[in-house]
């Protein structure tokens, strides 16, 4: 099973303001995120981390990722820099990427934790998966609701936790 999930952010106090999160700081951000995590994620599903998984936190990124299970993927978003610098965190990964094509369930998949207006397989109904807007309703927010095909990953628009594609899809019309 393939699951989704983006900006995280487990540690980064100023998230809960930013995104509007409603934990009362960052440890109850983090248990409730990783109980919701590990109820649904077996060890052998495959969860695609599209971006900004830790940051600015007091405990280093192994810390969270030995503690979450599936085999963790990570789509490289802008908050990641320290992550990638611990050698330990990224023995965590199966895979580290800034732009991943997979298929789930019949369909062709693009990653990236950025927004991409167009992206390979667009006119033959590929989907794009992506991060980093959170929930914000901003610019590009606008121009990427306009397309069927492109799913924003964030987890506040997800319930705090990854989701299966077509969960992904459901959420995401519920957001226009």
């Amino acid at each position: 099973m393939n699951y989704f999930i983006a900006d995280t952010h487990f540690g980064h106090e100023n998230i809960m303001f930013l995104d509007k999160r409603p934990f009362k700081d960052t440890g109850e951000m983090w248990e409730k995120m990783k109980e919701l995590w590990n109820k649904r994620v077996k060890d052998t599903d495959d969860v695609w981390i599209i971006g900004d998984f830790c940051f600015r936190s007091g405990e280093k990124p192994e810390y969270y990722l030995k503690k979450l299970k599936g085999k963790k993927h990570l789509i490289i978003g802008n908050h990641d820099t320290e992550l990638l610098k611990d050698k330990n965190a990224r023995k965590y990964f199966e895979s580290i990427d800034h732009y991943r094509k997979i298929h789930d369930h019949g369909k062709t998949i693009i990653m990236c934790h950025y927004p991409i207006v167009e992206w390979d397989g667009f006119f033959r109904g590929t989907i794009h998966i992506y991060g980093h807007i959170h929930n914000n309703k901003n610019d590009a927010y606008h121009i990427m609701s306009q397309y069927d095909n492109a799913l924003n990953a964030g987890c506040m628009i997800n319930g705090c936790e990854p989701v299966t594609l077509e969960e992904l899809i459901e959420n995401n019309s519920r957001e226009i």
